[in-house]
């Protein structure tokens, strides 16, 4: 604890508690900056295209800023192990706001494009430090206090991200979607510079940051996720570009192999995946971003297209499922501590893949009702399954190992989402193009309902291809089910807070 007497650690412990708050508000402030820039630009687009141009490749601010969010995470966790969490964070803010104001000062698609990648940059020291500190802030006891606080910025943001995203687009101007970010991020960064205050620790005069690995890990994740994100959209599967991409890709992870194996301090050290409960875990949560673009992408198509709903109210269908996502996880833990965190994971998990299962079973078209009633019975699974797992798995490792172990369950989950949306995306077009003779794909087809010209065959086919998509999400559920039956441990080894 360096040169810091116990007396005055002890004498140190009332200040911090009494500055926890300050803190907790300061992590719900920057989850909120990375909750909210997942949804309030969406609905901006438009008004983004009609003053920049660039339709051809506006699709990119969303999968440049993923790309970077993703790629990163494994270097923020090992960084905050080795540095601490504060630096990190500090850091990652500023890189954020600096993204946000040079995206509002973006004079082409170009420009753009490249700040969401900057902004990305900070995007993911956000995501993984955040849910690291709030491990370090609360004992086992109390950690799904600062879990649910959590997830309930994740679900407000949901559900007020495209509103405000619209409104500013509509009576402002879509610049101020990345303005408003400033005052937000700025009061997030002086509570955390001013109350966040971490215990001296052994100095390690020979800690090395592992920039090879970083490089190769980054390097490899960018030229894997891109291949996963263009294929199928801006060129077919099977095609040059999409061969060499994922020829470069598997190349490079034989480069980042090798180079971790060899570094003193690895980016991806290998007890991420020696240790079950780590391993197990990072599996069943990369088949919760695989399930969960089924409803996050799929849903809102097929209540437009299908139950004829108008955009708002099929994102209310959508939305219902982040009102039980939290609440639920917050229960979560008075039934993990009666039946332990694998089996209670496995009770949610199991139970969302029958209600993702009884999907394709809904009457044709329909009503509204139906969904949403799915959709709010989803969350609630799925809030018993991911908040155990996640506080299950950070309480099994120390402090010099939670950030690593944190940002890899993250990174798993994160590619588990771009691998759902290339997989689950070709499913549709398959079906479509079954059941339509070849004829177009998922967005081609909205389109045309959109413009009232399609036949009820169409909407037919659009409805049978989300249901292959639920049927697929219903498989990756039962894996996740699987991975955690066969190989996570039945009880977590719990380390001592």
């Amino acid at each position: 604890m360096g040169s810091t007497s116990s007396a005055e650690r002890e004498a140190a412990r009332p200040a911090a508690a009494g500055r926890r708050g300050a803190v907790v508000a300061a992590l719900m402030l920057s989850m909120a900056l990375a909750a909210l820039d997942a949804t309030i630009v969406s609905t901006a687009v438009p008004q983004i295209v009609g003053d920049l141009g660039g339709f051809s490749v506006f699709s990119w601010l969303f999968s440049g800023y993923l790309l970077a969010v993703t790629v990163t995470l494994p270097l923020y966790g090992k960084l905050s192990d080795t540095f601490g969490r504060k630096p990190v964070l500090i850091a990652g803010s500023v890189l954020f706001l600096l993204g946000s104001l040079l995206c509002a000062l973006a004079w082409n698609m170009g420009a753009l494009i490249a700040f969401r990648v900057v902004q990305g940059l900070g995007g993911g020291a956000l995501q993984g430090t955040v849910q690291t500190l709030a491990a370090d802030l609360y004992p086992l006891k109390d950690r799904p206090k600062i879990q649910s606080k959590l997830s309930t910025v994740w679900a407000v943001s949901a559900v007020a991200g495209p509103g405000l995203g619209g409104v500013l687009a509509a009576y402002a101007d879509w610049r101020w979607i990345f303005l408003i970010n400033l005052p937000i991020g700025a009061l997030a960064l002086w509570l955390i510079v001013r109350h966040l205050h971490e215990p001296e620790r052994e100095a390690t005069p020979h800690a090395r940051v592992d920039w090879a690995g970083a490089l190769a890990v980054f390097a490899c994740g960018g030229v894997l996720l891109t291949a996963l994100v263009q294929g199928g959209v801006a060129w077919p599967w099977l095609s040059a570009p999409s061969l060499a991409l994922f020829g470069t890709g598997l190349a490079l992870v034989a480069v980042v192999v090798l180079v971790e194996r060899g570094a003193a301090e690895p980016i991806i050290p290998g007890w991420v995946w020696r240790r079950r409960t780590i391993a197990a875990v990072n599996l069943a949560l990369g088949a919760l971003g695989l399930l969960m673009v089924a409803p996050s992408v799929f849903l809102p198509t097929y209540a437009q297209s299908v139950l004829g709903l108008a955009p708002v109210a099929a994102g209310f269908v959508l939305s219902v499922w982040t009102l039980s996502w939290p609440v639920s996880a917050a229960l979560s833990q008075h039934v993990y501590r009666r039946i332990g965190f694998r089996n209670t994971a496995m009770l949610g998990i199991g139970t969302a893949s029958l209600i993702l299962f009884a999907f394709p079973f809904l009457p044709y078209p329909g009503q509204a009702w139906q969904p949403a009633l799915l959709m709010l019975l989803l969350g609630a699974a799925l809030g018993l399954f991911q908040l155990p797992l996640i506080v299950g798995v950070q309480s099994t490792v120390g402090w010099a190992e939670r950030g690593t172990t944190t940002a890899s369950v993250l990174f798993c989950r994160q590619t588990g989402q771009t691998i759902g949306a290339a997989v689950f995306g070709a499913v549709a077009n398959g079906v479509l193009a079954a059941r339509l003779g070849g004829a177009g794909d998922l967005d081609s087809v909205t389109r045309a309902l959109d413009s009232g010209s399609a036949p009820e065959a169409t909407r037919r086919a659009i409805a049978d291809a989300v249901h292959a998509v639920y049927l697929g999400a219903a498989c990756a559920a039962a894996l996740a089910f699987l991975v955690l039956l066969f190989l996570a441990p039945r009880k977590f080894p719990v380390l001592k807070d």
